[in-house]
């Protein structure tokens, strides 16, 4: 972080209305910190920021030469303050759904996500993420600290699941920090976590990618139950369901099992 960011006049002091399950950060270091995880991957200058409220993030990011920093939220309050607060993003200030907006008019190029992710869209935010993971080289966030766990879960975890296994394929996961919940307001009743995605260099699996993430969803559709079980939808040969893959459920494979698995549907449905 550049010695230019001072901790004085901090606008995100103000204490906002709770909206979409999002708790707000009121802790400065603990904002500079999260910003300080950005490494504009691949050399991307446009950050966007998911759910910047009162602008906690948002006043150091603007503040660092090399971003160029772009917000969006949906809710009205939160927009007129950081039109107030921040005349320098002019159009960059964007009222609107993440979920529901078009990346693509928004940045011509490659760009970053940041942000304190409403812990209940977190997850929807990730499978928009996967949707754009070509443009989206990098995320850095905070999120439901057990949500966080499971992202970055290895094989064999009980945590282990769908986003851990879709995410990994293409983004390398760090585990940052964890968050104590007496740093935002409203305090929620669960700890919070940082997490960087950083894209590797998978540009496309070596298998049908659709039917990839389809069978990765139903095996861990039925976790408790062996491959066998979760995936008897697609009626495969009895020779095939006989092979031994099919005696594990889906926490016992790694991303490159998936794929495996996956070319293996493939050639015989």
């Amino acid at each position: 972080m550049p010695s230019s960011i001072h901790k004085k006049n901090r606008v995100g002091n103000v204490k906002p209305k709770k909206h979409l399950g999002q708790h707000f950060l009121v802790d400065q270091n603990i904002a500079t910190k999260i910003v300080e995880q950005l490494r504009l991957h691949r050399g991307v200058q446009d950050v966007l920021e998911i759910g910047p409220g009162m602008g906690v993030l948002t006043q150091y990011l603007i503040q660092h030469p090399a971003y160029r920093t772009t917000v969006v939220d949906i809710d009205r309050e939160s927009i007129a303050y950081l039109q107030e607060h921040f005349p320098q993003l002019g159009d960059r200030i964007i009222s609107a759904d993440f979920l529901k907006t078009d990346l693509s008019k928004l940045f011509p190029g490659p760009f970053a996500i940041i942000g304190n992710f409403p812990y209940n869209i977190s997850s929807q935010i990730f499978f928009k993420v996967l949707e754009q993971r070509d443009v989206v080289p990098e995320v850095v966030c905070m999120i439901q600290k057990e949500v966080a766990e499971r992202i970055a879960a290895p094989p064999g975890s009980k945590t282990y699941g769908i986003l851990s296994v879709l995410l990994q394929a293409f983004y390398t996961i760090d585990y940052k920090f964890t968050v104590s919940e007496h740093v935002f307001h409203p305090k929620p009743k669960v700890k919070s976590a940082v997490i960087s995605l950083l894209r590797n260099e998978v540009e496309q699996l070596p298998c049908n990618e659709k039917r990839f993430f389809e069978v990765v969803k139903l095996s861990f559709g039925t976790r408790r139950k062996t491959l066998r079980n979760s995936l008897k939808s697609y009626n495969l040969p009895p020779e095939v369901q006989a092979q031994p893959v099919f005696d594990k459920r889906a926490e016992q494979l790694s991303v490159q099992d998936f794929i495996a698995l996956t070319q293996l549907i493939e050639e015989n449905i």
